[in-house]
């Protein structure tokens, strides 16, 4: 059959549309055509988390032109619950026929409504620092390494390439340029000015590593970062802005050379590593101790701990004086938690909980990589957007769609246009809960990532080896395609709904491949700053907007290379317009309203005969008011 039998999206055959709240009463219709003649058809249900399976009949809707409809209502349960669903339909002499979604079903998520949802987060901009490669303070110099854990080479000169080992393995991210918390907080001006309202700081705790995410001391600020009091005084400067502060916590792993692990003695008590009378010891799972432990994708470096160690559960989120509870007062308002895949679900439902009780708007965000809402992990359905763990999640997927989009092509080298953006956000609005939508945190790139002016300028082509990458910069033909892509792009994320979340530099035109070659130092004084300006425009745009901050959204246009959506909220909308491809483009919308304005250029369109004709030059984005 085909699939205008029965479309998800379309309020005619499902309504509500999307994800529900538990107990909701869903209506579903089919429209087969009359010439199929079916006798009767019956809805299909399984409850994943429940191993529930249901069946029931659809009534006789009757004709409808040269259909004939089928309908029913069943009630979502009263459990957060993940149910697929098809439909069999079956003729007089007895053939059954199959309708469904890929060989599989539709899906449902059913969601817990009852626990406050904070809704600042995704309203707001958010700019991730990586803190040793941000600003140093004014008055500082090189950093003194002298007595810390690890091995620190510290770089003299901010402006100096980042290392690479010499046998251009895994980088072992042992040098550093001195960030600190003090720097940052220097340029709080600098990041109001672009709108940001939210700081997203990768690991800020005592670490061998530049990177920090293989903890050594998770009640204390690296000393090459600051102290305590630096970290107060950031939070305190923040939110004097209107801006809040995100930590990064890692709390799948440590570092082999912790506090907790030991095992290079660093430190003065002992560590799993160097007794089994331990008390750190029950943290980790030794297949034969000391040498051979689990660990994060097998990197000795990371021991992997046991989230359910009664001891290690108080230690990060149970006890009085938790980790989660400490920073939180000590001024911090967000979580994100590192590889949230690695996580139990109840142990992310314990965060939350303790969250809710110290700081009731704190934010909790999880690292994950595909669609949360389905998303299987060593085996198991997860449960992260049902309500009660996180508040929402990395949306890696807007990446994918619109780095794909702004390319024209997906990873796989076929042809990616307006449409298939469409339908990719469409199943994530679809899948997930209203709260989580809004509260998605997108992006262009991250710490995680080649940064994004690279991969829009260089395409493909890259250089062979690592140390090739490191010396290579864009040409300048390639950095002004790669500053035309990367405007339209910014465009598409600050329009969109979620968060749009600034790497640092991104916006002053960084250059870089893969990690580390994209974690380099801000280049403060050697900016673009026409890049600078635009992205400063689009973040005061967006926090004067509440429909942009908000709004519904509903698509005008998803064709080729043309992207058109608006954002409303009460009597205010904000139009987004792309056109992504090389050619001009003359775009006609249906428009019964006054003139609009480009809110980045100024220029005014007014419409004719209920049409709003908007002449698009290749590679050209407008924001309408």
């Amino acid at each position: 059959m085909d699939s205008s039998v029965f479309d998800s999206r379309d309020l005619r055959c499902k309504a509500p549309y999307g994800a529900v709240p538990c107990g909701t009463e869903i209506t579903l219709t089919v429209f087969p055509l009359a010439a199929e003649g079916f006798q009767s058809c019956a809805l299909v249900l399984f409850h994943e988390f429940a191993d529930l399976r249901a069946e029931i009949p659809l009534r006789p809707a009757g004709p409808e032109g040269d259909r004939f409809l089928f309908t029913g209502t069943f009630q979502a349960p009263a459990e957060p619950e993940l149910i697929w669903y098809r439909f069999r339909f079956l003729r007089p002499n007895g053939e059954e026929v199959w309708l469904d979604k890929n060989g599989f079903g539709w899906q449902q998520t059913v969601y817990d409504s009852s626990l406050p949802v904070p809704d600042w987060f995704g309203r707001g901009v958010t700019y991730q620092i990586f803190p040793d490669r941000f600003c140093r303070e004014a008055a500082a110099g090189a950093p003194d390494a002298a007595g810390l854990v690890g091995e620190r080479a510290v770089h003299l000169d901010w402006a100096e390439p980042v290392e690479l080992p010499e046998d251009q393995g895994g980088n072992l991210g042992r040098d550093f340029f001195g960030g600190t918390l003090a720097g940052i907080g220097e340029k709080l001006n600098y990041l109001k000015g672009l709108g940001v309202t939210t700081l997203y700081l990768c690991p800020v705790f005592e670490a061998a590593s530049n990177h920090r995410y293989n903890t050594a001391d998770y009640e204390r600020i690296d000393p090459m970062l600051g102290t305590e009091e630096d970290f107060r005084r950031l939070c305190a400067g923040a939110h004097a802005l209107g801006m809040r502060v995100m930590l990064d916590g890692v709390f799948n792993h440590t570092g082999s050379n912790s506090r907790y692990f030991n095992a290079e003695g660093f430190y003065p008590a002992l560590g799993a590593a160097q007794s089994r009378e331990s008390s750190y010891y029950p943290w980790y799972t030794f297949s034969s101790w000391p040498d051979r432990y689990d660990a994060w994708w097998g990197i000795s470096t990371l021991p992997a701990v046991n989230e359910s160690c009664p001891s290690y559960l108080d230690f990060i989120v149970d006890g009085e004086n938790s980790v989660i509870r400490r920073w939180l007062r000590l001024g911090a308002d967000a979580w994100r938690l590192d590889v949230a895949d690695e996580l139990p679900d109840d142990f992310i439902a314990r965060i939350r909980s303790v969250m809710a009780e110290e700081k009731p708007d704190s934010v909790l965000l999880g690292e994950v990589w595909e669609d949360g809402s389905n998303k299987i992990s060593y085996d198991q359905r997860r449960k992260y957007l049902l309500g009660r763990e996180t508040h929402g999640l990395m949306n890696y997927t807007f990446r994918t769609a619109a780095l794909a989009y702004l390319l024209g092509m997906d990873q796989e080298g076929r042809p990616y246009s307006g449409e298939n953006f469409q339908d990719a956000m469409e199943s994530i609005r679809e899948n997930y809960p209203p709260f989580a939508f809004y509260s998605g945190m997108n992006f262009l790139g991250t710490h995680d990532t080649p940064r994004i002016l690279t991969l829009l300028g260089r395409r493909r082509d890259w250089p062979a080896t690592a140390r090739e990458r490191l010396a290579s910069r864009l040409t300048p033909e390639e950095r002004d395609l790669g500053c035309r892509l990367l405007r339209l792009g910014a465009l598409l994320l600050f329009a969109f709904p979620g968060s749009p979340t600034i790497f640092y530099g991104d916006e002053a035109g960084m250059e870089g491949y893969e990690d580390p070659l994209n974690r380099g130092t801000f280049p403060w004084g050697r900016e673009d700053r026409e890049l600078q300006h635009y992205y400063a425009r689009l973040g005061i745009f967006r926090s004067s907007r509440t429909s942009l901050q908000r709004g519904s959204l509903r698509w005008l246009r998803a064709r080729g290379p043309v992207l058109a959506f608006a954002r409303s909220w009460e009597e205010e909308t904000t139009l987004a317009v792309l056109n992504a491809g090389e050619r001009p483009v003359e775009l006609a919308l249906d428009w019964f309203g006054g003139p609009v304005s480009d809110a980045l250029t100024g220029r005014t369109f007014r419409p004719s005969g209920g049409e709003l004709l908007l002449p698009l030059r290749p590679l050209e984005g407008m924001l309408l008011v």
